[in-house]
């Protein structure tokens, strides 16, 4: 079992509160992520679920058990540090077997839990060296090594692979990903990389300024997020958002029209808007293609392209619409006519999303 439940949970820190009423229920064998900008307080979070901190107010529980004051020996958890916190002068197999030697584990049974583990994350011809002798991912492999040999209740994993580059930050990731898959247990894994999140997560939890904006499965929060902050921070490049003004409204559409140009209709829920509201209109650069300058209609926007960085099996393109608005085009292959100059993009319509003054996403409303 590792459900883990946290409830009413306030941290301070003197006058500074970094955690604000976080109310979570993290089901048994889900791999949950929390994410969000650096001081989000998301390794608070993890900090306390762990038992390294107490939280201020609230109360936390691990498979129906109160552990708010239990010590973190005894709460079965195993964490995943972002500086692997390996002993520099034993070998790999010694620092597997560290923590178990210390719970006086039978030596037969250390030993299989290290050969398995060691198995599992293709290190096994690593043990005699020692972590000055490892790469990056092979000492990140070592640590979640070390963790797997307790076989915990939930793995805990703080950043574990901001210290690897790019490609091997990708690899890791896969192997992450299979490895909960072959034991089935509860992980908490915290990033502020939206991407490990959207790849890696049953689950996501996104937390601003130590409060919860949203939790949701990664796709459900990518195409219905539920308000700027959220549609903003997931999705790279991350969701054009445009001031708009509503013009009109009939019973299920409002009418908007932006300063930069854009026009267009959307049916949605309209009992909270009035003529005159300002609101903001969200589109993914991905919904967005480029046209003629002299194609004309509704969804459409002019602008002045900056920027254009050919990827190979698609291509960005940044550009300024008029009032000074950035606007961030991804479009299908390789467009070698998109240079700098006017372009006119369209929109596609079913990818706009729409926020009140507030900053709430406004559901769309049922094709009747």
């Amino acid at each position: 079992m590792g459900r883990i439940k946290i409830t009413n949970v306030d941290r301070a820190f003197g006058k500074l509160k970094v955690l604000h009423d976080i109310n979570l229920d993290i089901h048994d064998g889900e791999f949950m992520v929390l994410v969000g900008p650096s001081g989000c307080g998301k390794s608070t979070l993890l900090r306390l679920i762990a038992g390294l901190d107490r939280p201020t107010s609230g109360r936390i529980e691990i498979d129906g058990k109160d552990v708010t004051t239990v010590s973190a020996a005894q709460r079965g958890l195993a964490m995943v540090f972002q500086s692997y916190a390996l002993y520099p002068h034993m070998s790999v197999q010694q620092n597997l077997a560290f923590g178990l030697e210390n719970q006086n584990m039978p030596k037969k049974e250390i030993v299989e839990r290290v050969q398995e583990a060691a198995r599992m994350l293709d290190i096994s011809d690593y043990l005699d060296r020692r972590p000055g002798q490892l790469s990056g991912g092979q000492k990140q492999r070592v640590a979640i090594g070390r963790a797997v040999v307790r076989n915990p209740t939930a793995f805990l994993l703080d950043e574990p692979l901001s210290n690897l580059d790019a490609e091997l930050r990708i690899s890791t990731r896969a192997e992450l990903a299979a490895l909960h898959r072959r034991l089935a247990t509860t992980m908490i894994y915290v990033t502020h990389d939206q991407v490990e999140a959207m790849t890696l997560a049953d689950r996501i939890v996104v937390l601003r300024a130590g409060r919860i904006e949203q939790i949701g499965r990664p796709l459900d929060l990518y195409n219905e997020p539920a308000n700027l902050f959220v549609a903003g921070f997931i999705g790279a490049p991350r969701m054009n958002l445009l001031p708009a003004r509503v013009t009109g409204i009939d019973s299920t559409a409002v009418l908007l029209e932006s300063p930069g140009g854009l026009t267009v209709t959307m049916r949605t829920n309209t009992s909270s808007l009035t003529i005159g509201d300002e609101v903001t209109v969200g589109i993914r650069p991905h919904d967005i293609a480029a046209i003629g300058v002299d194609v004309a209609g509704e969804d459409h926007i002019d602008a002045e392209v900056t920027l254009v960085e050919a990827l190979g099996p698609e291509t960005v393109v940044h550009a300024t619409i008029p009032g000074g608005q950035f606007l961030v085009a991804v479009l299908a292959g390789q467009e070698v006519s998109a240079g700098k100059g006017p372009v006119r993009f369209r929109l596609n319509h079913d990818g706009l999303h729409l926020f009140d003054a507030s900053g709430k996403r406004l559901a769309r409303a049922q094709a009747s």
